[in-house]
Order: structure tokens, then C-alpha cells, then sequence
């Protein structure tokens, strides 16, 4: 029997994964960390489609099915009959999932008007970011368990992107009933899903708990109950999992992976991730809203030496704004080589002379970033000798998401992305298209060459076009320089031995549906 300290040792088939972080929210709609996305919708929620665990497959899941109209422009959902939402203390539902489920928890995002449109924020970057406010025309409840979307144009990831996180299905009774109570907002702190655990505590910045759905339409969980440990410091979780207080931890500290891969008590996973770490520069603020400045910053980093120093062996460099195992890729691009004196003379020949800014660097550990402290540090140093003066900042999590969106942001900001979905479109549209600019671009870059060729792959259904124009919009990309492209990681995956049928997410999440222990 594992050592489970207060986790109840009791409990023979407990679960405690040593997180990395706290969770901004409970509403997955609100937020783009996978932080977030771990306590919320990969656990308590479900989507129309979902991605087959540790695979980028969609599989029918809320939907039974669906249909799509010749033209591409009506989606037509056959809702799965007999899904029950959680029971929890504070609701009991009087009713299954249903049509009206799915128009609450789409017209929330969609609709300024709608009751709980600016509840918690009313911040929807993914909707946002993906153009779904232009896109979606209409939305019809057909009838109980049919729903149609009418699309304005072709969208050719529309299936995929109904299976991210953002496109979770909340219960619209519980929303009324909140409401009734006076209590809008915990409905986004105290979640009530179809998923298959079920929220009972979380203790801030100390633990998550949940126990399996019992009814959950899929069959119950293997596991009876799953405890999120809050652990933000790798070296702690790694100590964590050797003494058996926690069976699955993210993100370990390079520096440990050669000691995990001999220790008797870990099984190390790894695989290479669909991820890509960046430094975004504010394109509205001059001086960088000058590319000569962007290219001549990026110039002067050496990320080599940031590959051997925060990485050390688990990263490689980045040059393009997606990862090399996603499809599209374009290696033919040229990456802006590390060229200190290059980059002074494009500075003066931009007319710039003492800049001084920030540099951004996270308070958390990231799939495609494991240091970011480390990182800005050497970054910091490679431009002060271009004579590049920069100050380090950094936030609690959850606010350093919340400034870092802003236009008005001082100085370039550390951050990277893990896919959602398997499309190009999930990266060059959501981080850099012109409707995530104030949200999920944090460049806050619109560029109009660029925007033209994502909208028109987006649009066309024609496979080998969508290649040709992602291609393209690479291209643009490194000429106008919005990020310095930093690296893509291999994911590592500590868990204990008996730990059954863990798999790897390649969209960076954990998934604990599936997962057993061995008695």
C-alpha cells in the first residue's frame, strides 16, 4: 500500500497526480492553460467529439454522430441519449444532458447578451482566437437530442476544434439554478459535468479532489477517486512520487531525468512533443513594431546555448511557429542564425539606440519550457551585448496570463503552446491570427499577408492546398519576425510502476479515465 499521507490511504484505488500548478477556474471556455484544462474539462467535462486518448483520432463522444451539408456549411449533431450529469452537494439534476446543454454552452461565449456571457471575465480566447464569432451563424436546437450549426463559410478543422477544451458541455440547469440562487459565479468555480470525475473540494494552491461518476456513460472509471496535489517545485513532486505520495507527476526538471530513467520506483515516459516555446514581442508598441527590431532581437540570442542550458538534451531549436510532427511543417524556412553583430547593425539601421524593455518569464514549469527564469536570464544577457537593456518580470500564474494579453504590455513576453487539435490552423490562426490580437496572440500582431493565407486554408477542403498555404504563411511569418522561436520539447512522463495504462497526451494533457492501479 502506497504512503498517501492525508490522501486516505484507505482508498484502494486513490489516484494523486503532484500537479504543477493551481487551475484559474473551473470553466475551460474562460481560460488556455492546460493547467486549467487538467482539473477541468479532461476530467469533469465531455464534448461532442473528443480526441481518443493518447491519440489525435476524434471519436464520437456526447455526439453519437454527425452530419455535414454538401457545401460545408451546416454541421448536424445526433446527441447521445441517457447521459447523466453529476450528482454533487450542491446539485442534484432533475434531468439528462440535452440539446439545450449544448446551445448554453456555446451561446455563453457566442452571445453578449446571454446571462452568463461576462460572468468570471467573460474572457473566451479560444472561441475568439478560432474566429468563431464570424464563423458560427446560427446554432438550432432541432430537437431534444439534435443540433445543428450553420457555419457562414467552409471550415475545414471544424470537427477537430469541437473536440478542445474550449467546446465543453456544461449543464444549463445547473446554470439556472445558480442564477435562481443569486450565485452566477460559482457555477465557474464549483463545476457540474458529464465527465468522468466528479468535483467535490479544491483547497487553493493546496488540492483538487474527485471521485469517479458513477453513471458515467462510458462505464465508471477505474480508479474510485483522483486527488490533484498541488506541487508547483519539480524538485518536490519528484521526491513526492519516490515516497509514494504521488503515482503521476508533469514536467521534471531536466536536470533529474538521468537519475529517474534508473530509478527503480519511476517509470519514465517520454515522447516528442507537438509543442513549440516562443518569445512574443509586442508588434503594437514601438520600437517592435518594427520587424528590423524583432529580427535584430532575435539575432542576438543564442539558442543553442538556451537548449543546452534549460533543456539540457530534451529540447531542440525552433524556427517555425509550429512543430516539426505537425503536418505542414515547412523546413524549408530559414531561421534567423545567432549573429550578435548583425543584429547592432540592424538595430542602428532601424534608427534604435538604448533600448531598454522587459522580458516576461513564467513562475511555472511548462511542457515546452521547463525554465523560463533560466531562459530570460540568457536572454537578458545575449541582449545586453547588443547593448539591449532588459529587466525580468514575472506574476502569479494566472494574472501573468491575464497581462500578458494586454496591448499595452511592456516588453516581450516567454510563453508556448501545446496543439489541441492536430491542425496547423490551432497554432498560426489561434497565436497569431488578427481576432486573437488582445487574447491568444500575445504578439498582438495582425499582418494582412499572413491573415489572408490562414483564412483561405481554413476555408478550402482541398488537403494538399491547406500544405501549400500553411507552408506560405510560414514563410511570412519568419520574414516579419512577430516571436523568436525558441524550441520544441520531448515530454517526459515520471509515474510509479503500478500505475496501469497511463498514456501520454500528445496535446499535453493528463487524462485519468482509463488509468488503474495495480492492487
Amino acid at each position: 500500500m502506497l504512503a498517501m499521507g492525508s490522501f486516505s490511504a484507505a482508498e484502494a484505488k486513490t489516484l494523486v497526480f503532484c500537479s504543477e500548478g493551481s487551475p484559474e477556474g473551473f470553466t475551460p471556455a474562460l481560460y488556455t492553460a492546460g493547467t486549467t484544462f487538467d482539473a477541468s474539462s479532461r476530467q469533469v467535462f465531455n464534448r461532442l467529439v473528443e480526441f481518443e486518448r493518447g491519440s489525435t483520432t476524434i471519436v464520437p463522444a456526447l455526439a453519437e454522430g454527425f452530419e455535414v451539408s454538401e457545401d460545408g456549411t451546416e454541421y448536424t449533431f445526433n446527441l447521445r441519449k441517457g447521459v447523466k450529469f453529476h450528482t454533487t452537494k450542491f446539485f442534484t439534476p432533475t434531468r439528462d444532458f440535452n440539446a439545450d446543454d449544448v446551445i448554453f454552452s456555446f451561446e455563453r461565449q457566442r452571445n453578449a447578451d446571454h446571462p452568463y456571457n461576462k460572468i468570471s471575465g467573460g474572457n473566451y480566447e479560444y472561441f475568439n482566437g478560432m474566429s468563431m464569432p464570424d464563423l458560427i451563424k446560427d446554432i438550432v436546437k432541432v430537437d431534444d437530442y439534435t443540433v445543428k450549426f450553420i457555419l457562414n463559410r467552409p471550415e475545414a478543422p471544424f470537427i477537430a476544434n469541437m473536440g478542445m477544451d474550449f467546446a465543453s458541455i456544461h449543464s444549463a440547469e445547473y446554470a439556472d439554478a445558480m442564477a435562481a440562487a443569486g450565485t452566477l459565479d460559482d457555477f465557474d468555480q464549483k463545476p457540474v459535468g458529464t465527465g468522468p470525475f466528479q468535483f467535490e473540494d479544491y483547497q487553493k494552491d493546496s488540492q483538487i479532489r474527485y471521485k469517479a461518476h458513477p453513471d458515467y456513460w462510458s462505464g465508471k472509471a477505474p480508479l474510485d477517486k483522483l486527488v490533484f496535489s498541488i506541487t508547483p517545485d519539480a524538485s518536490v513532486r519528484y521526491q513526492k512520487l519516490k515516497a509514494g505520495e504521488c503515482h503521476v507527476m508533469p514536467y521534471p526538471n531536466p536536470a533529474d531525468l538521468e537519475a529517474m530513467a534508473s530509478d527503480s520506483d519511476v517509470n519514465l515516459m517520454q515522447q516528442e512533443g507537438l509543442n513549440v516555446g516562443y518569445l512574443a514581442y509586442n508588434a503594437l508598441m514601438p520600437p517592435f513594431d518594427n520587424p528590423k527590431v524583432r529580427k535584430a532581437l532575435n539575432m542576438a540570442v543564442n539558442k543553442e546555448a538556451i537548449i543546452d542550458a534549460v533543456f539540457q538534451g530534451a529540447g531542440k531549436v525552433a524556427k517555425n511557429p509550429i512543430p516539426p510532427t505537425i503536418w505542414s511543417y515547412n523546413d524549408a524556412t530559414v531561421d534567423d542564425g545567432y549573429d550578435p553583430e548583425a543584429a547592432k547593425a540592424l538595430l542602428a539601421e532601424a534608427g534604435v539606440s538604448g533600448l531598454t524593455t522587459k522580458i516576461w518569464a513564467m513562475p511555472v514549469q511548462r511542457p515546452y519550457n521547463p525554465n523560463a527564469r533560466r531562459m530570460a536570464e540568457l536572454i537578458q544577457a545575449d541582449w545586453a551585448n547588443v547593448g539591449v537593456t532588459a529587466e525580468i518580470v514575472s506574476y502569479e500564474w494566472g494574472e501573468y496570463l491575464k497581462r500578458s494579453k494586454d496591448k499595452d504590455r511592456d516588453g516581450a513576453v516567454l510563453l508556448g503552446w501545446t496543439g489541441d487539435n492536430g491542425d496547423p490552423d490551432n497554432f498560426l490562426a489561434v497565436l497569431l491570427g488578427c481576432d486573437g490580437v488582445g487574447g491568444s496572440n500575445r504578439a498582438q500582431w495582425c499582418h494582412k499577408p499572413f491573415e489572408d493565407l490562414i483564412q483561405k486554408a481554413k476555408t478550402t477542403s482541398d488537403f494538399d492546398e491547406r500544405i501549400r498555404l500553411y507552408e506560405e504563411a510560414q514563410i511570412v511569418f519568419k520574414e516579419q519576425a512577430p516571436w523568436a522561436t525558441i524550441a520544441h520539447s520531448v515530454v517526459f512522463k515520471p509515474i510509479r510502476p503500478e500505475v496501469v495504462d497511463f498514456r501520454i497526451d500528445p496535446f499535453g494533457g493528463h487524462v485519468f479515465y482509463g488509468v488503474d492501479l495495480k492492487e
